[in-house]
Protein backbone atom coordinates (compact mmCIF):
# COMPACT_ATOMS: atom_id res chain seq x y z
CA UNK A 1 0.00 0.00 0.00
CA UNK A 2 1.14 3.46 -1.19
CA UNK A 3 2.22 6.18 2.58
CA UNK A 4 -0.35 8.22 0.86
CA UNK A 5 -3.13 5.84 0.31
CA UNK A 6 -2.54 4.77 4.18
CA UNK A 7 -2.77 8.64 5.34
CA UNK A 8 -6.11 8.86 2.89
CA UNK A 9 -7.56 5.66 5.24
CA UNK A 10 -6.18 7.16 8.46
CA UNK A 11 -7.36 10.86 7.99
CA UNK A 12 -10.56 9.26 6.66
CA UNK A 13 -11.58 7.37 10.13
CA UNK A 14 -10.60 10.73 11.61
CA UNK A 15 -13.02 13.15 10.34
CA UNK A 16 -15.31 10.45 10.14
CA UNK A 17 -15.49 10.30 13.96
CA UNK A 18 -14.75 14.17 14.42
CA UNK A 19 -17.58 15.84 12.59
CA UNK A 20 -20.18 12.57 14.56
CA UNK A 21 -18.43 14.47 17.87
CA UNK A 22 -19.06 17.58 16.54
CA UNK A 23 -22.63 17.09 15.90
CA UNK A 24 -23.76 15.25 19.45
CA UNK A 25 -21.77 18.12 21.28
CA UNK A 26 -23.87 20.84 19.56
CA UNK A 27 -27.21 19.31 19.85
CA UNK A 28 -26.91 17.88 23.47
CA UNK A 29 -25.52 21.28 24.70
CA UNK A 30 -28.29 23.03 22.87
CA UNK A 31 -31.27 21.29 23.81
CA UNK A 32 -29.79 20.43 27.77
CA UNK A 33 -29.47 24.04 28.62
CA UNK A 34 -33.33 23.97 28.81
CA UNK A 35 -33.48 21.68 31.75
CA UNK A 36 -30.27 23.46 33.35
CA UNK A 37 -30.67 23.70 37.08
CA UNK A 38 -29.47 27.75 37.09
CA UNK A 39 -29.78 30.99 35.32
CA UNK A 40 -26.25 30.41 33.83
CA UNK A 41 -26.38 27.43 32.38
CA UNK A 42 -29.36 28.21 30.99
CA UNK A 43 -28.60 31.40 29.25
CA UNK A 44 -27.76 31.40 25.34
CA UNK A 45 -24.56 33.28 25.57
CA UNK A 46 -22.90 30.15 27.56
CA UNK A 47 -24.22 28.13 25.86
CA UNK A 48 -23.15 29.36 22.36
CA UNK A 49 -19.71 30.10 23.73
CA UNK A 50 -19.34 26.61 25.65
CA UNK A 51 -19.93 25.05 21.73
CA UNK A 52 -16.81 27.77 20.26
CA UNK A 53 -14.80 26.64 23.17
CA UNK A 54 -15.18 22.86 22.31
CA UNK A 55 -13.87 23.79 18.55
CA UNK A 56 -11.09 25.58 19.55
CA UNK A 57 -12.38 29.03 18.99
CA UNK A 58 -12.45 30.36 22.58
CA UNK A 59 -14.63 33.90 23.31
CA UNK A 60 -14.07 36.77 25.67
CA UNK A 61 -16.45 36.31 28.53
CA UNK A 62 -17.96 39.66 27.95
CA UNK A 63 -18.47 39.58 24.23
CA UNK A 64 -22.12 39.04 22.73
CA UNK A 65 -22.27 37.09 20.24
CA UNK A 66 -25.19 36.00 17.71
CA UNK A 67 -26.59 32.23 17.89
CA UNK A 68 -27.40 32.04 13.84
CA UNK A 69 -23.95 33.23 12.86
CA UNK A 70 -22.07 30.71 15.98
CA UNK A 71 -24.19 27.25 14.35
CA UNK A 72 -23.82 28.64 10.94
CA UNK A 73 -19.57 28.57 11.39
CA UNK A 74 -19.66 25.52 13.03
CA UNK A 75 -21.89 23.86 11.44
CA UNK A 76 -22.12 25.05 7.47
CA UNK A 77 -18.96 27.39 7.31
CA UNK A 78 -16.86 26.32 4.16
CA UNK A 79 -14.59 28.70 5.45
CA UNK A 80 -14.34 26.98 8.94
CA UNK A 81 -11.82 24.16 8.84
CA UNK A 82 -13.19 22.88 12.34
CA UNK A 83 -16.91 22.98 10.76
CA UNK A 84 -18.80 19.70 10.31
CA UNK A 85 -19.50 20.47 6.51
CA UNK A 86 -15.72 20.57 6.29
CA UNK A 87 -14.88 17.89 8.31
CA UNK A 88 -17.33 15.63 5.86
CA UNK A 89 -15.98 16.94 2.77
CA UNK A 90 -12.39 16.40 4.24
CA UNK A 91 -13.13 12.42 4.57
CA UNK A 92 -14.49 12.20 1.21
CA UNK A 93 -11.80 13.76 -0.33
CA UNK A 94 -9.49 11.08 1.46
CA UNK A 95 -12.20 8.59 0.50
CA UNK A 96 -11.67 9.33 -3.04
CA UNK A 97 -7.83 9.14 -2.22
CA UNK A 98 -8.09 5.20 -1.60
CA UNK A 99 -11.40 4.84 -3.33
CA UNK A 100 -9.45 1.11 -4.69
CA UNK A 101 -9.11 -0.47 -1.41
CA UNK A 102 -12.23 0.38 0.17
CA UNK A 103 -16.10 -1.62 -0.46
CA UNK A 104 -18.49 0.19 -2.77
CA UNK A 105 -20.81 -0.02 0.18
CA UNK A 106 -18.83 2.33 2.40
CA UNK A 107 -17.82 4.52 -0.40
CA UNK A 108 -21.69 5.07 -1.45
CA UNK A 109 -22.34 5.84 2.39
CA UNK A 110 -19.38 8.29 2.83
CA UNK A 111 -20.76 9.98 -0.95
CA UNK A 112 -24.56 10.02 0.71
CA UNK A 113 -23.09 11.53 3.97
CA UNK A 114 -21.57 14.42 1.98
CA UNK A 115 -24.32 15.25 -0.26
CA UNK A 116 -26.84 14.68 2.25
CA UNK A 117 -24.44 17.70 3.91
CA UNK A 118 -23.34 20.18 1.39
CA UNK A 119 -27.04 20.58 0.68
CA UNK A 120 -28.72 20.93 3.74
CA UNK A 121 -30.81 23.88 3.49
CA UNK A 122 -28.42 26.72 5.62
CA UNK A 123 -31.36 29.28 6.66
CA UNK A 124 -33.62 26.50 7.88
CA UNK A 125 -30.22 24.88 9.59
CA UNK A 126 -29.43 28.15 11.35
CA UNK A 127 -33.46 28.75 12.38
CA UNK A 128 -34.84 25.36 13.80
CA UNK A 129 -32.57 22.92 11.79
CA UNK A 130 -30.11 22.08 14.49
CA UNK A 131 -31.77 19.10 15.82
CA UNK A 132 -32.49 17.54 12.76
CA UNK A 133 -29.15 18.21 10.85
CA UNK A 134 -27.42 16.93 14.63
CA UNK A 135 -28.74 14.06 14.54
CA UNK A 136 -28.57 13.00 10.95
CA UNK A 137 -24.78 13.44 11.06
CA UNK A 138 -24.42 11.19 14.30
CA UNK A 139 -26.75 9.03 12.64
CA UNK A 140 -24.83 8.84 9.05
CA UNK A 141 -21.34 8.58 10.90
CA UNK A 142 -22.46 5.37 12.88
CA UNK A 143 -23.70 3.85 9.27
CA UNK A 144 -20.10 4.76 8.00
CA UNK A 145 -18.47 2.95 11.20
CA UNK A 146 -21.14 -0.20 10.64
CA UNK A 147 -20.10 -0.53 6.85
CA UNK A 148 -16.18 -0.18 8.14
CA UNK A 149 -16.57 -2.71 10.32
CA UNK A 150 -19.19 -4.87 7.85
CA UNK A 151 -17.77 -4.47 4.57
CA UNK A 152 -14.02 -4.37 4.67
CA UNK A 153 -11.68 -7.40 5.68
CA UNK A 154 -10.20 -6.94 9.05
CA UNK A 155 -6.75 -6.30 7.76
CA UNK A 156 -4.15 -3.78 7.44
CA UNK A 157 -6.68 -1.18 5.38
CA UNK A 158 -9.21 -1.76 8.37
CA UNK A 159 -6.84 -1.22 11.23
CA UNK A 160 -5.16 2.02 9.56
CA UNK A 161 -9.05 3.46 9.68
CA UNK A 162 -9.51 2.40 12.77
CA UNK A 163 -6.84 3.32 14.12
CA UNK A 164 -7.84 7.20 12.88
CA UNK A 165 -11.10 6.48 14.27
CA UNK A 166 -9.45 5.37 17.76
CA UNK A 167 -7.20 8.35 17.63
CA UNK A 168 -9.70 10.95 16.88
CA UNK A 169 -12.27 9.62 19.81
CA UNK A 170 -10.22 9.94 22.46
CA UNK A 171 -8.42 13.38 21.36
CA UNK A 172 -12.44 14.53 20.92
CA UNK A 173 -13.49 12.92 24.00
CA UNK A 174 -10.74 15.15 26.25
CA UNK A 175 -11.53 18.41 24.38
CA UNK A 176 -15.02 17.81 25.49
CA UNK A 177 -14.31 17.16 28.72
CA UNK A 178 -12.22 20.06 28.52
CA UNK A 179 -14.97 22.15 27.39
CA UNK A 180 -17.75 20.88 30.07
CA UNK A 181 -14.59 21.74 32.99
CA UNK A 182 -14.53 24.63 31.87
CA UNK A 183 -18.02 25.58 32.10
CA UNK A 184 -18.43 23.71 35.29
CA UNK A 185 -15.90 26.40 36.32
CA UNK A 186 -18.17 29.19 34.87
CA UNK A 187 -21.14 28.09 36.21
CA UNK A 188 -20.45 27.76 39.63
CA UNK A 189 -17.65 29.78 40.28
CA UNK A 190 -15.18 27.84 42.26
CA UNK A 191 -13.41 24.43 42.48
CA UNK A 192 -15.09 23.52 45.62
CA UNK A 193 -18.27 23.96 43.86
CA UNK A 194 -17.99 21.66 40.73
CA UNK A 195 -18.47 17.95 42.15
CA UNK A 196 -22.20 17.52 41.30
CA UNK A 197 -22.52 19.57 38.54
CA UNK A 198 -24.97 19.69 35.93
CA UNK A 199 -22.32 19.92 33.48
CA UNK A 200 -20.93 16.54 34.27
CA UNK A 201 -24.38 15.21 33.49
CA UNK A 202 -24.23 16.89 30.07
CA UNK A 203 -20.62 15.88 29.28
CA UNK A 204 -21.62 12.29 29.77
CA UNK A 205 -24.37 12.53 26.65
CA UNK A 206 -22.38 14.54 24.64
CA UNK A 207 -20.18 11.53 25.25
CA UNK A 208 -23.33 8.90 24.67
CA UNK A 209 -22.26 7.42 27.94
CA UNK A 210 -24.92 9.03 30.63
CA UNK A 211 -26.87 5.47 30.39
CA UNK A 212 -23.80 3.65 30.71
CA UNK A 213 -22.35 5.60 33.44
CA UNK A 214 -25.85 5.66 35.78
CA UNK A 215 -25.99 2.21 35.40
CA UNK A 216 -22.25 1.19 36.27
CA UNK A 217 -22.06 3.43 39.54
CA UNK A 218 -26.23 3.43 40.33
CA UNK A 219 -25.85 7.22 41.39
CA UNK A 220 -25.97 10.59 39.85
CA UNK A 221 -22.87 11.95 38.12
CA UNK A 222 -20.56 13.46 39.89
CA UNK A 223 -16.80 14.67 38.83
CA UNK A 224 -14.84 12.43 40.40
CA UNK A 225 -17.58 9.69 38.87
CA UNK A 226 -17.48 11.24 35.81
CA UNK A 227 -13.70 11.36 35.13
CA UNK A 228 -12.72 7.37 36.14
CA UNK A 229 -15.89 6.81 33.92
CA UNK A 230 -15.15 8.44 30.67
CA UNK A 231 -10.75 8.18 30.96
CA UNK A 232 -10.15 5.19 32.89
CA UNK A 233 -12.82 3.05 32.24
CA UNK A 234 -11.69 0.08 29.77
CA UNK A 235 -15.32 -1.20 29.29
CA UNK A 236 -16.64 2.07 28.14
CA UNK A 237 -16.65 2.15 24.52
CA UNK A 238 -16.21 6.29 24.78
CA UNK A 239 -13.42 6.41 27.26
CA UNK A 240 -9.91 7.01 26.61
CA UNK A 241 -8.64 3.77 27.70
CA UNK A 242 -10.53 1.71 25.80
CA UNK A 243 -9.61 3.77 22.65
CA UNK A 244 -5.77 3.41 23.44
CA UNK A 245 -6.70 -0.76 23.93
CA UNK A 246 -7.98 -0.55 20.52
CA UNK A 247 -5.67 1.53 19.28
CA UNK A 248 -2.80 -0.72 20.83
CA UNK A 249 -4.60 -4.06 19.36
CA UNK A 250 -4.83 -2.24 15.99
CA UNK A 251 -1.17 -1.41 16.00
CA UNK A 252 -0.33 -4.95 16.06
CA UNK A 253 -1.08 -5.35 12.58
CA UNK A 254 0.93 -2.65 11.72
CA UNK A 255 3.94 -3.51 14.18
CA UNK A 256 4.47 -6.90 14.80
CA UNK A 257 7.75 -6.78 16.24
CA UNK A 258 7.94 -8.36 19.39
CA UNK A 259 9.74 -5.49 21.43
CA UNK A 260 8.94 -2.08 19.56
CA UNK A 261 11.67 0.42 19.26
CA UNK A 262 11.94 3.14 21.67
CA UNK A 263 10.28 5.86 20.34
CA UNK A 264 8.06 3.91 17.51
CA UNK A 265 4.54 4.69 17.57
CA UNK A 266 3.87 1.21 18.78
CA UNK A 267 6.08 2.04 21.73
CA UNK A 268 4.12 5.82 22.32
CA UNK A 269 1.16 3.80 22.53
CA UNK A 270 1.86 1.38 25.26
CA UNK A 271 3.70 3.20 27.58
CA UNK A 272 0.48 5.50 27.58
CA UNK A 273 -2.06 2.56 27.73
CA UNK A 274 0.40 1.51 31.33
CA UNK A 275 0.22 4.77 32.46
CA UNK A 276 -3.25 4.77 32.45
CA UNK A 277 -4.08 1.32 33.32
CA UNK A 278 -2.57 2.11 36.17
CA UNK A 279 -3.85 5.77 37.11
CA UNK A 280 -6.25 6.66 39.70
CA UNK A 281 -9.01 8.96 39.14
CA UNK A 282 -7.96 11.15 42.26
CA UNK A 283 -4.38 11.94 40.37
CA UNK A 284 -6.24 13.48 37.53
CA UNK A 285 -8.48 15.62 39.88
CA UNK A 286 -5.30 17.29 41.74
CA UNK A 287 -4.81 19.05 38.49
CA UNK A 288 -7.96 18.11 35.88
CA UNK A 289 -6.55 21.23 33.38
CA UNK A 290 -2.83 20.10 33.31
CA UNK A 291 -4.06 16.45 32.76
CA UNK A 292 -6.35 17.64 29.94
CA UNK A 293 -3.22 19.30 28.44
CA UNK A 294 -0.90 16.59 29.09
CA UNK A 295 -2.83 13.78 27.12
CA UNK A 296 -3.53 15.78 24.41
CA UNK A 297 -0.19 16.66 23.62
CA UNK A 298 0.57 13.13 23.96
CA UNK A 299 -2.02 11.89 21.58
CA UNK A 300 -1.11 14.60 19.21
CA UNK A 301 3.03 13.35 19.92
CA UNK A 302 1.17 9.28 18.74
CA UNK A 303 -0.47 10.53 15.38
CA UNK A 304 2.64 12.97 14.29
CA UNK A 305 4.73 10.09 15.53
CA UNK A 306 2.49 7.56 13.51
CA UNK A 307 2.47 9.77 10.23
CA UNK A 308 6.27 9.84 10.19
CA UNK A 309 6.70 6.56 10.77
CA UNK A 310 3.60 4.34 8.41
CA UNK A 311 2.55 7.51 6.42
CA UNK A 312 5.84 9.72 5.42
CA UNK A 313 5.69 9.93 1.49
Amino acid sequence: MLARVANNLFWMGRYIERSEHIARYLSVNYFSSLDAPNELSQSRQFVLKSMLFMVGQPVNGTKIVAEEMVLFDIGLNKNNPMSIINNVKAARENANGARDLISTELYESINRFYHFVVNYDTDFFVKKGLYDFTIKVTERSAILRSKIRSSLLHDEIYAIIMLGINIERATQIIRIINAKYHDSLEAKGSHSDIASSFEWSTLLRCAEAYDMMRRYYKKPPESISTLEFLVLNPDCPRSVMNSLNQICNHMQVLDQSKYPQKNSTFFLVGKLRAKFRFMQVEEIQEDVQGFIDKILEDLFKISKRMEEEFFNY
